[in-house]
């Protein structure tokens, strides 16, 4: 989903927080309270950009942040671990339930006079008939679970746009009723005036818009992350038997000021490549549903 590229960039923020703090490698000055930390860790998703309450708006009592800048270990760190924890999920639990759900629609479909314009009713009716009423209500269950998480994704990456980018913040029963709200309602509202049929265009449609909108989401990711410009870390680098570094001590010692070297993270060649690639194959497949949709055709 489109908005799942914003929760997967604000997750790190507070590991990248939390890998800083413990390895003391923030200034003491700009270390958060317990309390402040859980919420100042959305505030800015720029890239490789932490929100850390400044110590002088914590003592006036302002929720104001200032960015700071995440170590070089911090940043390698929690790209390792993003990059097991995607591949954990991606080739294990999604790519089996996946399978498994194209596995017993075609089985159960293939007997269909036109299995093309079966709804979510007439698989769970179909599934309850063939395979047992167990598996209905299975199926059923399946997708109440996945309703919920997906509605759990969009209100995450709705507060992290919200705080980190516009500066609106809500208090968290609010959102939550007002997000909830507007998942649901639409489909009360469409249940009563239409029923199962127009329960079923409505999903359709919500897909279609949600393949439509993720190469503008997905454009300008491979943009940044393809330029050394956005994907570049300064690393000072320390001298024999030198501390860790404090962002306010800079030339506290005196002398000749740190060596600083450019540590880029940008994708390669070929992971940019294939990422365009993957783009326009997703364009070309959106403007063919469009049209497709548009003549009437499945």
């Amino acid at each position: 989903m489109p908005h799942s590229l914003y929760l997967g960039s604000g997750i790190v923020q507070p590991r990248l927080l939390e890998y800083d703090r413990a390895h003391g490698r923030l200034p003491s000055s700009s270390l958060p309270s317990p309390t402040a930390s859980a919420s100042a860790s959305t505030d800015s998703l720029a890239a490789g950009v932490m929100a850390v309450p400044a110590a002088a708006a914590a003592a006036a009592g302002s929720a104001r942040t200032k960015p700071v800048r995440p170590s070089l270990a911090a940043i390698r760190h929690c790209l390792s671990y993003s990059i097991a924890e995607l591949a954990l999920s991606l080739f294990t639990f999604a790519l089996f339930v996946n399978s498994a759900i194209l596995v017993v629609a075609g089985a159960s479909l293939t007997d269909l006079p036109d299995p093309g314009a079966a709804s979510l009713f007439d698989i769970h009716a179909l599934l309850a008939r063939s395979v047992g009423p167990a598996a209905g209500t299975v199926f059923a269950l399946a997708l109440l679970l996945s309703g919920t998480s997906a509605g759990i994704v969009a209100t995450i990456a709705g507060q992290m746009v919200s705080e980190g980018q516009l500066d609106l913040r809500v208090a968290p029963w609010l959102r939550r009723l007002l997000t909830r709200c507007i998942s649901i309602a639409p489909s009360i509202v469409i249940a009563a005036g239409v029923g199962r049929a127009g329960l079923s265009a409505a999903l359709e449609g919500t897909q279609v818009a949600l393949s439509v909108m993720l190469p503008f989401t997905s454009a300008p990711l491979i943009y940044f992350t393809c330029r050394e410009r956005f994907m570049c870390v300064d690393e000072e680098e320390e001298e024999e038997g030198e501390g860790t570094l404090d962002a306010d001590a800079d030339g506290a010692g005196g002398g000749a000021p740190p060596r600083v070297r450019k540590v880029s993270f940008r994708n390669n060649w070929l992971t940019a490549g294939f990422a365009v690639a993957l783009w326009l194959l997703i364009c070309v497949m959106n403007v063919a549903a469009l049209v497709l949709t548009g003549r009437g055709e499945d």
